[in-house]
C-alpha cells in the first residue's frame, strides 16, 4: 500500500470509528442501566444481519449559537440507512439519546427527511425509532423548520407505505406529531413516553400532580388515549413488534401481502357450537372464534387494551392476509361507543389503503347510549366508522354470529354499505332493536291493556323474537348471502375470499372525500 494512501486511510478508518461510538461507552452504558439499548443496538436488532447500508454517517451539524460551533455531535444524533427484515427492504432512522440526548436540529432533520424520501422512492416501509429530549432549542426555528418538513412527508407518505414508529425514550412536545400520523405506534413499558406538555408544566398551570409514566407512558396511551398500539415489555420486544406487524402487510400500495403455506383444513371442530349462547345476555370472548376460524395461531391483535368492546388485527386466512373487526360481547356487550368506532375506523383505513382484505364478525346490540356519549359526539365519531367501511374497495366478508341491531347492524360492514359477501350463523338476530325494546313499543297498548301485563309483555317478547329476531327475514330479502352451519363458517370464509380477491369496484374521481374527523 502506497504510503500517502496509508496515511489517509488510516485517517478514514479514526474518523469512522469515532463516529460509529455515537456518545462513547459511559453514556451507552447509562443507557443500558436504564433498561434501554443504544441507537445502533436496536437497528442491529431490527434488521437482518449484516443487511443495513448507512446513510450520511459524516453529517455534522452546522450551528454556531450558545458555544455549538465548539461542539461536535457525531451523525448529528440520529443514524439514518436501509437494511432488510426477513429478506424484505425497510427504510430506518433511530435517534441516539447519547448524543446531545438525541436531540433535533436542521441536519438531524434533514437526515430522517431524506431517509423519508429514499423510502417513498423505493417503495419500502419506513421505521422510526424514537428516543428523544426534543428539539434543539439553541437551533431555533431550524429545528422548528425539521418537524414540519418531517411531518409533512409523513403525510405524503401516509397511505402509500407503512409507516411505524417505535418509542423506545422520551418523545415530548412537538415531536409527538410524527408518530401519531404513522399508521402504527409502539411504545416500550416503564421507558418511553409521549407527551405534549410534561409533568412539571401542567403542575405550574393547572396544579395537578401526574408523574411521566402516568401522563404518557406506554399503557396510558395503549389503554386511555388510544395513541399507541401496541405495548412492548423491552427494546427487544419493540423490535420482534414490528417485525410480526411487517410480516402480514405489504411494502407498498401497489403491492398485496404475501401469501404463505397453510394447514388446508377447513372443518371446525364441534367446539364452535359452544361458545356463543343464543341467550342475547350471555358474553363470551369472541378471541375464542377468530382463534378457531383463523389459520393457527396467526390472530395478531393491534390496539388491544383501547376500546376493548371491538378488536381489531391482523390474521390470516386459507394462507392470506386478511384484517380482522370484531364486536367483542365480553366488554360493554359489544356496544358501539366513540371511541371504538375510531379504533375500528382507523384499522379498516389501514387494510384499504394497503389491499389487505377485511372480515368483520358482528356480536352488537347497538350504539351505546347515554349523554356523554351524545355530548362526546358518537354520531360523527359513529359516522367514520360507516365511511370506512363504504369507502373501503379492498375484498369484505361479514359473519354475523348473533346480536346485529339497528344502526349498528348497517355500520358493522352490511351489504348496504359494500360487504361483498355477508353470511349469518341461526343465532344471528337481525332486527332494528332487541326483542324486549321492540315488544315494548310495537305491542305498548297491548301489554298496558292486559290484565296480566308481565305475562303479555312476555308473550309478546317471544312473538316479536319469532317472527324478526332471526336471520330468515333478512335472508328473504337478499340482504345477507347465506344463513350458514358454524362449523362451516371457515372453509365458506376461505371460499368467499378467493372469489372476491379478483374484485374491482370504481369510485368517483375527486381529490379526496371529507371524513366526519
Amino acid at each position: 500500500m502506497d504510503e500517502k494512501f496509508q496515511e489517509i486511510y488510516e485517517e478514514f478508518l479514526k474518523r469512522k470509528e469515532k463516529l460509529v461510538e455515537g456518545g462513547g461507552a459511559e453514556k451507552i452504558e447509562k443507557q443500558h442501566k436504564l433498561g434501554k439499548l443504544s441507537a445502533r443496538e436496536r437497528i442491529e436488532l431490527l434488521l437482518d444481519e449484516g443487511s443495513f447500508v448507512e446513510t450520511d454517517l459524516f453529517v455534522k451539524h452546522r450551528s454556531t449559537n450558545f458555544g455549538l460551533d465548539k461542539k461536535v455531535f457525531p451523525y448529528d444524533g440520529v443514524i439514518t440507512g436501509i437494511g432488510t427484515i426477513n429478506g424484505k427492504k425497510v427504510a430506518v432512522y433511530s435517534q441516539d439519546f447519547t448524543v446531545q440526548g438525541g436531540s433535533l436540529g436542521e441536519m438531524h432533520a434533514k437526515k430522517i427527511m431524506k431517509i423519508q424520501d429514499m423510502a417513498m422512492k423505493y417503495g419500502i416501509p419506513l421505521i422510526g425509532i424514537n428516543d428523544s429530549g426534543g428539539a434543539r432549542i439553541q437551533e431555533g426555528v431550524d429545528s422548528l423548520y425539521g418537524y414540519g418538513g418531517i411531518f409533512y412527508r409523513n403525510t405524503i407518505a401516509s397511505g402509500v407505505i407503512p409507516q411505524i414508529t417505535i418509542i423506545a425514550g422520551p418523545c415530548a412536545g412537538g415531536a409527538v406529531y410524527s408518530p401519531a400520523i404513522t399508521d402504527f405506534i409502539i411504545m416500550v413499558d416503564q421507558t418511553s413516553q409521549m407527551f405534549i406538555t410534561g409533568p412539571q408544566v401542567i403542575k405550574a398551570v393547572t396544579g395537578e400532580d401526574v408523574d411521566k409514566n402516568q401522563l404518557g407512558g406506554a399503557m396510558a396511551h395503549n389503554s386511555k388515549s388510544g395513541v399507541a398500539h401496541f405495548v412492548a415489555n423491552s427494546d427487544e420486544d419493540a423490535m420482534n413488534i414490528a417485525k410480526k406487524i411487517l410480516s402480514y402487510i405489504p411494502s407498498n400500495n401497489l403491492e398485496t401481502p404475501e401469501d404463505i403455506d397453510f394447514d388446508n383444513n377447513f372443518d371446525l371442530s364441534d367446539e364452535i357450537y359452544n361458545i356463543v349462547s343464543p341467550n342475547p345476555k350471555k358474553s363470551y370472548d369472541i378471541r375464542e372464534i377468530l382463534n378457531l376460524v383463523l389459520d393457527k395461531d396467526s390472530f395478531f391483535e393491534v390496539h388491544k387494551y383501547y376500546a376493548q368492546n371491538i378488536v381489531v388485527g391482523f390474521g390470516r386466512l386459507g394462507g392470506k392476509s386478511v384484517g380482522i373487526i370484531a364486536n367483542q360481547p365480553k366488554y360493554l356487550a359489544g356496544a358501539l361507543d366513540i371511541n371504538s368506532s375510531d379504533k375500528a375506523a382507523r384499522f379498516i383505513r389501514f387494510c384499504d389503503a394497503f389491499n389487505i382484505p377485511i372480515i368483520t364478525f358482528v356480536d352488537t346490540p347497538g350504539f351505546l347510549p347515554g349523554v356523554n356519549q351524545e355530548h362526546g359526539g358518537i354520531i360523527r365519531h359513529g359516522a367514520k366508522l360507516l365511511y370506512s367501511y363504504s369507502e373501503a374497495t379492498v375484498p369484505k366478508l361479514t359473519i354475523i354470529l348473533r346480536k346485529a341491531y339497528g344502526g349498528a347492524y348497517i355500520a358493522m360492514s352490511s351489504q348496504h354499505i359494500g360487504s361483498d359477501f355477508v353470511f349469518a350463523w341461526p343465532t344471528a338476530e337481525i332486527a332494528v332493536m332487541g326483542s324486549e325494546g321492540a315488544a315494548n313499543i310495537i305491542f305498548r297498548k297491548e301489554i298496558k291493556n292486559s290484565e296480566n301485563q308481565e305475562k303479555t309483555r312476555m308473550e309478546k317478547i317471544e312473538e316479536y323474537k319469532k317472527e324478526f329476531a332471526n336471520p330468515y327475514v333478512a335472508a328473504g330479502r337478499g340482504y345477507i348471502e347465506d344463513v350458514i352451519d358454524p362449523k362451516d363458517t371457515r372453509k365458506i370464509l376461505i371460499q368467499s375470499l378467493f372469489i372476491a380477491e379478483s374484485k374491482a369496484e370504481p369510485r368517483p374521481t375527486k381529490k379526496h372525500g371529507n371524513i366526519p374527523l
